[in-house]
């Protein structure tokens, strides 16, 4: 699909659309429809197996995985069709995020159904061999994102504000993946028995302060007692929705005064905003503290940085009005 094909008004018209995304890439159009329907079949699995894995109901994993994935395919496929010139190296890119995905997804079913940890478990040697297969694919699947994200890059779009916007999101998600390595390492007390010679069932954990498998939120499973570093690894993630979906509003309004620099000016504070809080929701959790149980310190912080935020969109509208 060449640039001007994509700023075409959009129409949703889903047979046509996963139609023309097979064309595009089978295996990420496949991995699309796979997590549709697990999204289903894990509210199922929700509603009819009582079965826990550390106190987390064992399907919530696979539902909330499926339900980000299905997000993360759609706009992958959507914003890799911008790029032009190098057909291979994209079809690489999809394909290779598509087919690790996959396997990781397979993974968490088979954990899963299994009633057991996937991350950081390595409690056998079955266990232990799937996390380590995880662990390298995620390392993989990190190093071609940052190829799609400099394909992004050097990529000539019609639109400038969309351009910046994509361009912006991808960087935000890289952070969102790179924030994911601090679960990894083993935690004081995980350290302090592998010292010991003691066996140990998980290395690595999400939660700052306790041991994984208290009480949090339901379905995110978020801890609400003390920290926990899915947040800001969630949010980050998310900025590769959040902040094109500002970059393509912008790019459509209609008004006249409101000139490409300007509405630039707005995707690059949109997406300063939104890492500033991917970078507060980390903190809180590496200091301990819950999302909802937020001290003086981090309200502060959240504060400043919204009204900065606003202060700044306010000020280059104000400067785009009185401009014209």
């Amino acid at each position: 699909m060449t640039t001007q094909a994509a700023q075409v008004p959009f129409s949703f018209n889903p047979p046509a659309l996963l139609r023309k995304a097979w064309a595009f890439n089978p295996t990420l159009t496949f991995l699309f429809v796979a997590m549709v329907i697990t999204s289903v079949l894990g509210f199922v699995g929700l509603a009819v197996d009582p079965r826990t894995v550390l106190n987390a109901p064992t399907w919530a994993k696979t539902t909330k995985f499926s339900i980000s994935l299905v997000f993360y395919t759609a706009t992958l496929l959507w914003m890799l069709t911008f790029i032009q010139g190098r057909p291979r190296l994209v079809n690489f890119v999809g394909t290779s995020i598509g087919g690790i995905l996959i396997f990781e997804m397979f993974a968490i079913i088979l954990q899963g159904a299994r009633a057991q940890a996937m991350h950081f478990n390595v409690a056998t040697p079955f266990d232990a061999t799937l996390w380590t297969l995880m662990t390298v694919t995620i390392f993989i699947l990190y190093g071609i994102n940052l190829i799609g994200g400099g394909l992004l890059l050097f990529t000539r779009f019609a639109d400038p504000v969309l351009a910046l916007s994509l361009r912006l999101g991808f960087l935000i998600m890289v952070l969102g993946l790179t924030q994911g390595f601090l679960m990894t390492g083993p935690q004081g007390d995980q350290m302090a028995r592998l010292e010991a010679g003691e066996q140990v069932d998980l290395i690595g954990a999400h939660t700052v302060g306790a041991p994984d498998g208290g009480p949090g939120l339901p379905l995110l499973g978020w801890s609400t007692t003390h920290g926990d570093l899915r947040i800001g690894h969630f949010v980050g993630l998310h900025g590769l929705q959040a902040i094109p979906l500002l970059g393509f509003l912008l790019s459509r309004r209609r008004e006249q005064w409101l000139k490409t620099s300007h509405r630039q000016a707005l995707v690059a504070i949109g997406a300063a905003g939104y890492t500033g809080l991917v970078v507060l929701v980390t903190w809180q959790a590496l200091r301990g503290q819950p999302l909802l149980s937020p001290d003086a310190l981090t309200l502060g912080a959240l504060a400043g940085l919204v009204a900065l935020t606003l202060a700044a969109w306010g000020g280059v509208v104000a400067v785009a009005r009185r401009a014209a």
